[in-house]
């Protein structure tokens, strides 16, 4: 394909790629408001980005799976019109519940969108190429990340709109994607026989990830640590997903290809990927929660509050993605990038409610520029060590243990920091003589309008001081990644689309 003809693919593509980014971001900024207004919790809060996580996470793998075996280009608008029907119906949610469960059916589009792009992208450009068109992928992911929180909160801000247009407003978006891609997509079609979908694979490891984090979110308040409960839990998860390592094993084609995943440079890529997903979606997630109830910002203004870290990634993700393709080398971009990673989210663990925003701000921009060096890149890196015929499986593995990475550490940090705040909360509204029932009600609220001082200021102080602790938490997680990407090999991206055969070896048909 010609440098034009990449660009007119790209552009439909790119746009895919932006709808399913500005929704996340969008919400994202207006999450504390939307959860006040429908009288949510925190654990609620929660999982209101766990769910769509985890239904990405547990159907991603199936989508790469689908891509290899079906046409493309009919999958992602599949996708598109899934995203598209659950995001009306995120916006006419009645209740937390309502809403939780249409963000699981949104994420099952948004998991199609993340991988089948990059599939579709894999197709058509060689790997040493690809890092030129990464800086257009990380442009539009900057774009849409720092449109996405401005435009989040002047929606929820704006009386005549609302919060329910932070879902509406994918809708437009979502149409023109469509038509752009009916016009400008052609990729060839592959139609297999004997297809085999494990869908007993995908089942259980959904299943079992779902157990484990469901315990993560009331273990320590409904019941103990060491409780019967816990066993059961705990116990039972991990069983079921040893189930689904056994079954992946032996089914001929498994939803996350072992055979990829037990070479060294994907297990690698792989165990990076889920420590920078742990600690970027775990550690993101919070920030506006923390500019709006630890410091009192309203949702436009926490937008704004989050642009360093989206400048990070905009500026980082094109100088590298230029700098590979040029080089033909991208461990070295992998590693400095988990690197700064892991030193923003050290800054970010020493603030409180009262730390200065030019500390925080630069904090955020080592955190997106840590991001914007080594997401993409890692993916380059899994994708450069197959076949093309293996492309689609290879890039659902590491986009799927990405995205467990990043449900994961949404639900553990989340149930670290409900904790935390509840513990501050009691001791501070005991301290401001406030005992009892009235203690306990509040302390689990955060319509903070609703509620009058000594309240609203003690719910404000312990959201303020208890976010570090889980920044902390993503600092050991992110460390995690710098030990895999040091254990690397050197590697040399190819010039071909497709793995060119050994010596003596005959090319696959």
């Amino acid at each position: 394909m010609t440098h034009r003809q990449i660009l007119e693919a790209l552009s439909g593509l790119l746009l895919v790629l932006f709808v399913a980014m500005i929704s996340g971001t969008i919400v994202s900024v207006a999450l504390p408001q939307i959860i006040g207004a429908l009288n949510g919790s925190q654990s609620q809060y929660t999982w209101v980005v766990t769910a769509s996580l985890l239904a990405a996470t547990a159907s991603t793998p199936i989508w790469g799976k689908l891509a290899d075996l079906f046409d493309k280009k009919l999958l992602i608008q599949i996708s598109i019109v899934i995203f598209m029907v659950s995001s009306l119906a995120c916006g006419f949610a009645q209740n937390t519940g309502q809403l939780i469960a249409f963000r699981a059916v949104q994420g099952l589009g948004m998991g199609a969108l993340q991988v089948l792009v990059q599939v579709v992208i894999g197709a058509m450009i060689s790997p040493k190429e690809r890092g030129r068109y990464n800086g257009y992928l990380g442009g539009v992911m900057a774009v849409a990340t720092v449109a996405g929180p401005l435009l989040g909160g002047l929606i929820a801000d704006t009386s005549w709109l609302g919060w329910r247009w932070c879902f509406f407003v994918a809708v437009p978006f979502t149409i023109a994607a469509l038509a752009l891609l009916h016009k400008t997509l052609h990729v060839s079609s592959v139609r297999a026989r004997n297809v085999k979908i494990d869908y007993v694979g995908a089942t259980l490891i959904a299943a079992g990830v779902s157990v484990l984090l469901i315990w993560i979110t009331f273990v320590g308040n409904s019941f103990d640590w060491l409780s019967w409960q816990t066993a059961v839990m705990a116990g039972g998860g991990l069983a079921v997903l040893a189930l689904a390592t056994w079954v992946e094993s032996r089914v001929s084609q498994p939803v996350v290809p072992l055979h990829v995943v037990r070479r060294r440079t994907p297990a690698l890529a792989i165990l990076a990927s889920l420590a920078v997903g742990m600690a970027m979606f775990g550690g993101a997630v919070f920030l506006g929660q923390y500019f709006q109830i630890g410091r009192g910002y309203t949702p436009t203004e926490s937008g704004l509050l989050t642009i360093p870290m989206m400048l990070g990634v905009l500026v980082s993700s094109a100088v590298s993605g230029n700098l590979v393709s040029k080089t033909g080398r991208v461990k070295p971009y992998i590693v400095s990038g988990s690197i700064v990673l892991t030193a923003g989210f050290l800054v970010l663990s020493t603030m409180d409610h009262d730390t200065s925003l030019w500390l925080i701000g630069g904090a955020m921009v080592l955190v997106g520029a840590g991001v914007g060096m080594s997401m993409q890149n890692l993916v380059l890196a899994i994708q450069n060590t197959v076949p093309l015929r293996e492309l689609g499986a290879a890039s659902g593995a590491i986009t799927f243990f990405r995205s467990l990475g990043g449900t994961i550490g949404v639900s553990v940090l989340g149930a670290v920091l409900a904790q935390q705040v509840a513990t501050d909360i009691t001791r501070g509204l005991a301290r401001a003589g406030v005992t009892g029932r009235a203690a306990a009600e509040s302390a689990g609220s955060l319509n903070l309008e609703a509620l009058r001082e000594p309240f609203a200021t003690v719910i404000r102080t312990a959201y303020g001081d208890a976010t570090g602790h889980i920044f902390l938490i993503s600092a050991g997680i992110a460390a995690v990644g710098v030990v895999a990407t040091l254990f690397l090999p050197r590697i040399t991206l190819r010039d071909s689309v497709d793995l060119q055969p050994a010596e003596g070896e005959k090319a696959p048909a």
